[in-house]
């Protein structure tokens, strides 16, 4: 039994496996305790007192909208799809009809989110007032 565990050709890469998971759990538990120890819970009021002559700080809300958040999403939705159109129009001649399909599939899949997305209004601008 050992003669097999010895010689399976996985064995190297599973041992770096389990060292890397306990040497990065090593890490977190370390960085935690080392940060808990060092770390200054005072800093509230250093952090809103006036640095040299600027104003006095005050905190607001958060007005970001998420629209931002929504475009950058089809964004990236839209990204991808051209990168994996690329690859395959260079093939295109060696996949044949099944690649036909399988573009037709994806763009029709993508096509049905990008209708979904216009639907609930994710393209749509939405002013803060």
């Amino acid at each position: 039994m050992t003669h097999v565990i010895n010689n399976h050709p996985y064995l190297g890469i599973f041992v770096l496996f389990v060292l890397t998971v306990v040497a990065f759990n090593a890490t977190l538990i370390l960085q935690r305790f080392i940060s808990r120890r060092m770390a200054r819970l005072d800093t509230e009021k250093l952090k809103l007192s006036i640095y040299e002559c600027g104003p006095e700080v005050t905190k607001q809300p958060n007005t970001i909208s998420t629209q931002f958040y929504l475009i950058a999403l089809l964004f990236i939705l839209f990204d991808v799809e051209i990168i994996f159109m690329f690859p395959w129009a260079i093939d295109f001649k060696l996949l044949g009809w099944f690649g036909f399909v399988e573009m037709i599939l994806f763009i029709l899949l993508l096509t049905i989110g990008f209708i979904y997305a216009w639907k609930k209004g994710a393209l749509e601008w939405h002013s803060i007032k």
